[in-house]
């Protein structure tokens, strides 16, 4: 009985993540294929552009804004619009927060909690507040597994 009830709650996550994905791209942000976001993950597509690549996992709790209400109060020419781009094979951990006007590069590596508040070369492992480049991967690098292992 506990088996059954495990895998009805995963159909059903990804049944909600299919209609939250599909939200997403009807509001404008771009989300490549075999792209998993967690259902408490805030994606932010009010204002601004937000790309995501291919094979990309975003974590709980994780947000993604692509503008700053406050920025006009700094510069008055601003009106706070951005973008962020994520790309192909990133992994971006718990918590993490992705400000507006960054660049993930592939392959990437985010830690957890961090706050991301400029541009990450491709293949960089980074994390904290504000985010800090911990190491280079060396190239060829190696994907994100394509199929999660059944747990129960």
């Amino acid at each position: 009985m506990k088996i059954i009830i495990r895998k009805m709650v995963h159909y059903l996550g990804n049944i909600l993540r299919f209609f939250q994905l599909t939200f997403l791209r009807a509001s404008g942000a771009k989300i490549g294929k075999n792209t998993m976001i967690s259902l408490g993950a805030k994606i932010d597509v009010r204002r601004g552009k937000i790309s995501i690549g291919d094979h990309c996992l975003i974590t709980h709790g994780c947000y993604i804004l692509s503008h700053d209400g406050a920025a006009h109060v700094i510069n008055p020419e601003d009106d706070g619009t951005g973008y962020v781009t994520i790309g192909d094979h990133v992994f971006i951990g718990v918590n993490t927060v992705v400000m507006r006007n960054v660049t993930i590069g592939n392959h990437a590596i985010i830690g957890a909690g961090s706050v991301v508040n400029k541009d990450i070369p491709e293949g960089a492992v980074a994390a904290g507040n504000p985010i800090k480049i911990i190491k280079q991967l060396e190239p060829p690098y190696r994907a994100l597994p394509k199929v999660i292992k059944d747990v129960s």
